[in-house]
């Protein structure tokens, strides 16, 4: 046999009796096995090493792969695969499903007397806020960009100790200190593996809000009463939370100026809030003609999971986040409205009307 021959055979056997290992044509798989067969998280985790190093046919090369391994509320993790990669573990028989990461967007001023959750009782308005003691001790975890601390929504004076039973815990840093953490705020964790690098740019790689947004839903859902506060100078009132009384944890997966988060990140926090004992689960952000596996299991262990329904419509079929064991919430416009004197180039004035939903806008 001519020696350049058998060369190229050596080689290509080589090639073909070399571990699968993650190369540049890896992206990043969600690999969702279910309800966890272990109580002890590390054992889940171990789990999944073994099924991965089946596939790697190497244990350092499968630890190498894991990015997120999903271990408290039910049984999964995030890995960097090549297509052949991911096809071998979607047969393993105590495998579910096996998809690409993809990524999710985020998604009132007198919104709760509107429902009828007013502080301040209407003859004819229910009682239900007052029976509910202001959300006293429930632990809403907000799955969103972040949050800014020194608001006075998240004021803690008054607030008796946090709740023995939570098991959460706050990620600090150089502008995240422990002062941030209150007995309002008790919890606070971030999550930037398996995202866009270019959204990460310029954030705060810490539990703070950068945009805004999710210091916004934290304080719609509890914040405390806030007087005198106003939209540059419209609409002066009272800002308050549904459930003022309430306390929140934090867990930023969403990043950037397009307010967005991957499905990896997504599902690590929503695994940590289960562990956490997180009471309530919120996430404003989009997820259309998909479900998150993890709220399914969060819900089977007595947690309230809630989604906004999305910013698209009105068409039919537009509701995001529609799946049957989650409550799906939609915003609407708001029956206020501010008359404004426009004066014009003839001298002429007319009265004008700006609506909250134009400033919304505007501001957006």
């Amino acid at each position: 046999m001519d020696p350049r021959t058998a060369f190229s055979c050596c080689a290509l056997l080589l090639i073909t009796l070399l571990p699968l290992s993650a190369n540049a044509s890896s992206k990043l798989y969600i690999v969702y096995m279910g309800e966890k067969k272990h109580d002890d998280p590390s054992a889940v985790t171990a789990s999944h090493h073994d099924i991965l190093a089946s596939v790697f046919g190497s244990k350092d090369e499968s630890l190498k792969s894991i990015v997120y391994s999903y271990k408290h509320g039910f049984s999964g993790f995030a890995a960097m695969l090549t297509g052949t990669q991911a096809e071998m573990l979607a047969k393993f028989p105590e495998v579910i499903s096996v998809k690409p990461n993809t990524y999710h967007e985020a998604q009132t001023t007198r919104s709760w007397d509107f429902l009828g959750l007013g502080l301040n009782k209407l003859p004819q308005q229910t009682d239900l806020l007052r029976k509910a003691n202001y959300g006293e001790d429930i632990i809403i975890g907000v799955i969103d960009s972040g949050i800014w601390p020194e608001s006075l929504s998240f004021d803690d004076n008054g607030y008796s100790p946090v709740p023995a039973r939570w098991k959460g815990i706050y990620q600090v840093g150089q502008t995240f200190n422990a002062t941030s953490c209150n007995r309002k705020i008790i919890g606070a964790r971030w999550y930037s593996n398996g995202g866009d690098p270019e959204n990460l740019k310029g954030e705060y790689m810490l539990p703070r809000d950068f945009h805004g947004h999710g210091t916004h839903v934290a304080s719609t859902i509890a914040g405390r009463e806030v007087q005198g506060v106003s939209y540059g100078g419209l609409a002066t009132g009272m800002a308050r939370g549904g459930v003022p009384r309430a306390r929140l944890a934090i867990y930023k997966a969403l990043w950037g100026p397009r307010i967005r988060g991957s499905e990896a990140m997504i599902l690590a926090a929503i695994d940590d809030a289960i562990h956490d004992g997180v009471d309530v689960m919120s996430l404003s952000l989009g997820g259309a003609g998909h479900e998150f596996p993890g709220t399914l299991h969060a819900v089977l262990r007595g947690i309230s999971v809630v989604f906004s329904a999305g910013n698209d419509g009105p068409a039919p079929q537009t509701v995001t986040n529609a799946v049957p064991w989650v409550t799906t919430v939609a915003a609407s416009t708001i029956d206020r409205a501010f008359p404004t004197l426009i004066s014009l180039g003839n001298k002429k004035k007319n009265t004008g009307t700006i609506s909250l939903l134009q400033l919304n806008s505007e501001q957006r």
